[in-house]
């Protein structure tokens, strides 16, 4: 299966549209008739846009009920009418009424996931996730997959180092604007001070740590060194162990739909991973830059000589 942007908004529009509780709303929203909008859909996924809808709202659900939400808001949200009608649908689904979802679903972050034609599934908070479909390139496909781990670990590696190095300096030297009207991407704003990149090189992977999980929007670290350093001590294995897990799934492929975008935008998690270390390079060389012109005496950051050091 192929997903164009057309498609995901489309898919987006049926199963994550609040107001989409019907074929005709669906269709409406997507400019088309019932008639045309069903057959695209089920061509596109093998589900029914009502089929689909309903499944991803009762994963959505089963996610809900496990972190507390109580079976009647869960029902209303999902768009059943009655708490009997969504518990029947449930139960159905997942083999054990929503009254006994908190103890009986795991702490995995997929297992509200029902089976699919079509690899996609509700991800939380209102995202959708679309899995590998084998027409995309895999961990199987790449067996230099250790480049990808040696460029992660220097990553973390070089960016302890460059904090490390940042307390030598003092806050004058930290908010000083070295390149004035610098901007390395428009979402996060000027770059123009040493204190301002480092904060976006740590934050780039917490951001976007927190949309492959599903967790909440990460909250801004405090002001200085220390509390950033802080912040990536605690997220530098984290987003390590989820690169690991991408490839131990083979799920370089798997496609992120994030709902929260305007427009939504679709996200392949091997993209994911290169636009964190892309970026992240580029911001060290620039945080090497402003520490030079500060008067301190740093390294290249070459992964080269990273490799012949002492682990």
């Amino acid at each position: 299966m192929t997903y164009g942007r057309d498609r995901l908004r489309e898919l987006l529009d049926a199963v994550l549209g609040e107001d989409n509780a019907t074929l005709d709303r669906m269709a409406r929203q997507a400019y088309s008739s019932p008639w045309h909008f069903s057959r695209s859909v089920a061509l596109g996924t093998g589900e029914s846009p009502v089929a689909l809808r309903r499944r991803v709202m009762l994963e959505r659900a089963a996610w809900q009920l496990r972190h507390g939400t109580s079976v009647t808001d869960a029902a209303f949200a999902a768009g059943y009418d009655s708490v009997d009608g969504f518990s029947r649908a449930f139960a159905r689904a997942y083999g054990y009424p929503p009254s006994t979802a908190a103890g009986t679903l795991g702490a995995d972050g997929h297992d509200h996931w029902l089976p699919a034609p079509n690899g996609v599934h509700f991800h939380p908070p209102t995202n959708l996730w679309v899995e590998e479909d084998g027409q995309r390139p895999s961990a199987s496909a790449h067996p230099a997959a250790e480049v990808i781990a040696q460029m992660v670990r220097h990553d973390l590696a070089d960016t302890r180092y460059l904090l490390g190095r940042a307390t030598e300096l003092g806050d004058d030297e930290l908010d000083r604007v070295r390149f004035p009207g610098l901007v390395v991407l428009e979402w996060d704003g000027p770059e123009e001070t040493l204190a301002r990149v480092l904060r976006n090189l740590v934050r780039a992977k917490e951001v976007w740590l927190a949309s492959m999980t599903g967790a909440g929007e990460p909250a801004e670290p405090g002001t200085g060194i220390d509390s950033l350093t802080a912040c990536f001590e605690d997220v530098a294995p984290r987003w390590a162990d989820a690169v690991r897990d991408v490839h131990r799934r083979g799920a370089w492929g798997d496609v992120l739909i994030d709902a929260l975008c305007d427009p939504p935008e679709s996200f392949v998690l091997g993209g994911v991973v290169a636009h964190v270390l892309t970026f992240a390079a580029h911001r060290r060389q620039l945080a090497r830059h402003m520490m030079r012109a500060a008067g301190l005496d740093l390294d290249h950051g070459d992964p080269l000589a990273w490799n012949r050091s002492p682990a």
